[in-house]
């Protein structure tokens, strides 16, 4: 298998993204051009979903939801793959953290913490049965998002709803994080391959030395599909991923 590459292709017929101090699209378009940076506190208001729904959500169920409100726009029966590094951890945390003080642990908050929950909260909110899929894969979690999508359209779905989001990892872990801290959710409407499609391709990684922290991949990827690159690489583990327009 060394040296074998292996390729999706899918359209991407609408982008939206939140992150603190980064909400329109005018603003994200300045971002990818490096003319906004995201700061460090805030997360949407998320009026969109009933408030019932919305008191269990946390700060990254509600980026997270608020994309993927935005970019359905009432539209349902169109399947949702969610994905994220690090999910609700700051929940784990928590009920760890009462574990370890001999305290009782909230089921709701247990119930909250699985990856998920933000999914099953969303499709709740809007009395959606669609396909819900929650994906975690570290660094690559956009990657195979992307991978998990293309299988849907392999089963015949004619789009599908891709959203990813982190928060940074809280204080406890702070000393094990491999990238640059940042809290994000954007998400894309997925089609079948066009005259406009994106290509993102997989082979065995060349050797390499231990990188600085850098942003989130799941970051890089956004700023490739918002700014027209025509190429992004990433790697990771033990394999290269590319990202390319029209091949």
């Amino acid at each position: 298998m060394h040296g074998a590459t292996n390729a999706v292709r899918f359209s991407v017929s609408r982008v939206t993204a939140w992150a603190p101090g980064v909400a329109t699209d005018a603003e994200w378009l300045e971002w990818a051009r490096g003319e906004r940076e995201i700061a460090r506190d805030g997360e949407p208001r998320l009026e969109q979903m009933p408030a019932m729904l919305r008191r269990h959500t946390g700060r990254l169920g509600r980026m997270v939801c608020d994309v993927a409100y935005r970019i359905l726009d009432g539209a349902t029966g169109v399947p949702v793959v969610f994905c994220s590094r690090y999910g609700e951890v700051g929940r784990s945390v928590d009920l760890l953290s009462a574990l370890a003080r001999g305290a009782d642990l909230s089921p709701t908050s247990f119930g909250l913490s699985v990856h998920n929950a933000v999914g099953g909260i969303f499709a709740m909110s809007r009395h959606d049965t669609a396909n819900c899929i929650a994906l975690a894969a570290g660094d690559e979690s956009a990657e195979y998002g992307v991978v998990e999508t293309c299988g849907l359209f392999s089963d015949g779905a004619e789009r599908v709803l891709l959203v990813v989001g982190d928060c940074p990892l809280p204080e406890v872990y702070e000393e094990f994080a491999d990238v640059e801290p940042a809290a994000f959710a954007w998400g894309c409407l997925l089609e079948p391959p066009g005259d406009d499609a994106i290509s993102l391709a997989w082979s065995a990684a060349p050797p390499r030395e231990r990188a600085a922290l850098g942003p989130p991949a799941s970051l890089s990827a956004l700023r490739f599909l918002l700014s027209g690159a025509p190429e992004l690489l990433h790697d990771a583990g033990d394999l290269r991923w590319r990202w390319s327009r029209n091949g």
